[in-house]
């Protein structure tokens, strides 16, 4: 759903001209979902832990990119609110998990 999200928002005119922009925040989005994926193949605690924190990074790169598309008003107030809301929960998350995982 998060991904969709970006996905869309980036869609908009004011991200249209702005390529590399695009590619990188929609590149940092899809890492998040990916790196949880490629961490439980993996069948691991310790190497699921390791890309976890890959995820969390990810998050922060979004984080980021997000207050540059509010600056540049690629993106309005809200949808920025909304989406910094989105991924600062998952980052807490991601943060939860971690510590669970770490624990055994």
């Amino acid at each position: 759903m998060f991904n969709k999200r970006i996905y869309l928002i980036t869609e908009n005119t004011n991200f249209k001209k702005d390529f590399d922009f695009i590619r990188q925040i929609r590149r940092a989005s899809i890492s998040i979902s990916s790196n949880i994926a490629e961490g439980f193949e993996r069948n691991t605690d310790k190497e699921f832990v390791y890309f976890l924190y890959v995820a969390k990074a990810s998050a922060g790169e979004v984080r980021s990119q997000l207050y540059l598309a509010f600056d540049l008003d690629y993106i309005t107030k809200e949808e920025f609110e909304k989406l910094l809301e989105s991924v600062t929960e998952i980052s807490k998350l991601l943060s939860g998990f971690i510590k669970y995982l770490s624990k055994g």
